[in-house]
């Protein structure tokens, strides 16, 4: 049979009504089969994807109609996918084309984990589904072992609904539903995503519901805002200026998570980071130095600040775990406090003990017990250990194996590369993920993902990071890793809706970038990029940069991404092109230290004999080129303003533009310095004075 064959409508078909057509499927009387090659690219890929004979695939010319017991969140997610690539909206019916099959639908406990206590049996949720797409669509659930109290039922309808929607295939102006039989589950059951909402970038609560929503439609269950002093806090309501959630905001996005199937995990600093609260002088005594960063485990006025928050927090969220930060306590030891194992333990104890008793899982980061094993005797046995490893290493074992052989459940925690970046660095990120990830899953007690945001500069965009945490999506959920060689081909075609190719050589293009940028842990290309271009150390190390590389794929980007507008996620493809503008501008800036350099040198080795054209000639060039970085500055600053207000609020913008109007300045001072050399030291004197006599504070 011909694939057009293959294609005819099958409105006959659903006239007769869902049974008949699983009548129709079941008998099969025209094979038609969906070829591997036909398979549509999903993210994650589930575990188990075949081809089924059907009479037709199923087509979405006319509205996919949904039984009204459909899982809400589920089906509006679909839904608004579907409507965004142009397929007609699905809607509501009496008679529905998908069927829901929830006989093999099980809830229950599991047995206890080793060291917990009878109210935690069991703190992770398995699900599993089953989905056809022959002749109708069924969906059938399998849940096991649900210990969040508060997450609505159907998980596994609400995962089977994610894979539909990005079942579609465009056949033309058409879109049908291949013919195949998925059956699917997780190969790990928490799969969080950390938030750095503290420094800098603070979302709108229009993009943090957007950013719920696109994590969950990945099959992401649960998204960790990391709070340092955003939570408003009545007691001493300046700490959260001008930034903050109130517990009411709070509570809304947690609910709102919830219909999603997203938990909301608080991450609220308890320990170290503290300085945004500590600078104030209401809350000064509290810190182990003056106005520091760490607060004094020592002193008891520290937990009564602290309980309240951490219970304020958990009132709000209802959650079912709750994040005490405690990393890199750098100052323990260094003010009132001694540093002990001991006193580190005792801070873990106080804060845990702020949740026990109310069904919630503490979780700590573990950087302080890899650097001293000898906590691990001291903390309570019911912590889980957020285990964080950023770079790419040869292996993640032994971090892993010191908090398994200790007993302590764990969860894995890979870094997205994007702090300090232009973009972020897509090769480390996507390394981190696979390899950390990948050993995770031969470790006894990893309970899962809690893949990490952070924003250390305080401006790069969230919307950058999309590739990385789909990545880690598919990593976390698929038994089998993820096929780097499709990467970018997958991601584009599910996180655009656009099996435009162009997309993916943009995400190739960024990632190779990077590599090119010869940098040290003291040299990001965020660093870079604001750093003084004629600087001479910074002009050495830009002679092992291949600059016109960086250029030449920077404008390949921006090329296919000017004008481009993909049906899904613009926002990512906006961030793609201010990546790509500032990687550019990068490297133009380094080349323009060395040229401008050397047309002023140039002038000034001219200038003593009778070759005024050529001196001023090059004085003007060099003034030009000057020029030239001020504008290409001016023209980034309004596209990165309006991608920062695409998802977080103004303040945090605010402390960013000053870096841009701070580089035009310089480059525009440069200029007029150069012009004074043109119209009063070689006009009136016939003299050019050497550079950096020129280019001094003051002239």
């Amino acid at each position: 049979m011909t694939a057009a064959a293959c294609r005819v409508s099958t409105s006959r078909v659903r006239n007769a009504g869902v049974a008949a057509m699983f009548l129709a499927a079941a008998v099969a009387l025209v094979p038609c089969v969906a070829s591997a090659q036909t398979m549509p690219a999903l993210v994650p890929q589930p575990q188990s994807v075949k081809p089924m004979t059907c009479r037709a695939p199923i087509s979405l010319d006319r509205p996919l109609r949904f039984p009204k017991n459909v899982d809400p969140g589920g089906f509006e997610v679909l839904r608004d996918r579907w409507i965004a690539l142009g397929i007609p909206a699905p809607f509501l019916a009496e008679k529905p084309d998908v069927v829901l099959d929830t006989s093999y639908a099980i809830v229950a406990f599991g047995p206890p984990r080793a060291g917990a206590t009878e109210t935690h049996p069991q703190w992770f949720e398995d699900t599993k589904y089953s989905l056809r797409t022959a002749g109708a669509v069924r969906i059938a659930q399998t849940e096991i072992g649900s210990f969040h109290l508060h997450r609505p039922p159907n998980g596994g309808q609400f995962d089977a609904l994610m894979t539909l929607a990005q079942l579609p295939q465009r056949r033309g102006t058409h879109w049908t539903l291949p013919c195949v039989a998925i059956d699917d589950e997780p190969a790990l059951s928490l799969r969080a995503v950390s938030d750095d909402v503290s420094r800098g970038p603070f979302p709108t609560m229009g993009y943090a519901k957007r950013r719920i929503r696109e994590l969950a439609a990945l099959k992401i269950n649960a998204w960790s805002p990391y709070m340092e002093q955003v939570f408003f806090d009545p007691r001493y309501p300046f700490v959260a200026f001008p930034n903050s959630w109130t517990a009411a905001q709070l509570r809304e996005l947690a609910n709102y998570a919830l219909r999603f199937h997203v938990d909301l995990i608080p991450e609220q600093q308890t320990f170290a980071h503290m300085h945004e609260a500590l600078k104030w002088q209401a809350l000064a005594p509290l810190a182990e130095l003056p106005h520091g960063y760490l607060v004094a485990e020592s002193d008891p006025r520290t937990y009564a600040y602290l309980e309240r928050l951490i219970k304020a927090e958990l009132a709000a969220t209802n959650a079912d775990f709750f994040h005490l930060g405690s990393d890199e306590p750098i100052d323990l030891g260094r003010g009132r406090t001694p540093r002990t194992a001991q006193a580190f333990a005792d801070h873990v104890k106080r804060v845990t003990s702020f949740v026990h008793g109310t069904n919630v899982h503490p979780i700590i980061w573990d950087d302080a017990i890899q650097q001293d094993h000898s906590l691990l005797a001291l903390l309570p046995n019911d912590v889980t250990i957020a285990t964080f490893h950023y770079g790419v290493e040869a292996t993640y074992r032994p971090y892993l194996d010191t908090i398994a052989n200790a007993g302590f459940e764990q969860l894995v925690a890979p870094g997205a590369a994007n702090w300090n970046e232009i973009y972020p660095d897509l090769q480390t990120s996507y390394t981190n993920v696979a390899r950390f990830l990948g050993e995770a899953k031969t470790v006894k007690d990893v309970g899962g993902m809690f893949m990490t945001v952070w924003h250390d500069d305080g401006e790069t965009l969230y919307d950058a990071t999309w590739p990385a945490l789909a990545y880690a999506a598919a990593t976390a959920w698929q038994a089998k890793p993820v096929d780097d060689a499709t990467w970018h081909r997958t991601f584009a075609r599910v996180f655009f809706g656009s099996d435009d190719p162009s997309y993916a050589r943009d995400l190739g293009a960024l990632e190779a970038i990077r590599p090119l940028i010869r940098t040290t842990p003291s040299d990001p290309p965020d660093y870079l990029f604001w750093h003084d271009p004629f600087d001479p150390a910074l002009q050495s190390r830009a002679q092992t940069m291949d600059l016109a590389g960086i250029r030449t794929r920077a404008e390949s980007v921006l090329t296919h991404l000017w004008n481009a507008r993909p049906p899904l996620n613009a926002g990512a493809a906006a961030a793609m092109k201010v990546g790509a503008l500032r990687y550019d501008a990068l490297a133009r800036r380094l080349q323009i230290g060395k040229e401008a350099r050397d047309d002023y040198d140039d002038a000034r080795a001219h200038a003593t004999g009778s070759n005024d054209a050529q001196v001023y000639r090059s004085l003007g060039v060099a003034k030009y080129l000057c020029w030239e970085m001020r504008d290409a500055i001016a023209d980034i600053e309004p596209r990165y303003a309006a991608a920062w207000r695409a998802e977080s609020t103004e303040p945090g913008l605010t402390h960013v533009l000053p870096r841009y109007r701070a580089a035009e300045n310089a480059a525009q001072r440069c200029a007029d310095r150069i012009d004074v050399v043109m119209r009063e030291d070689y006009l009136r004197n016939h003299v050019v004075p050497a550079w950096d006599e020129v280019m001094g504070p003051a002239r």
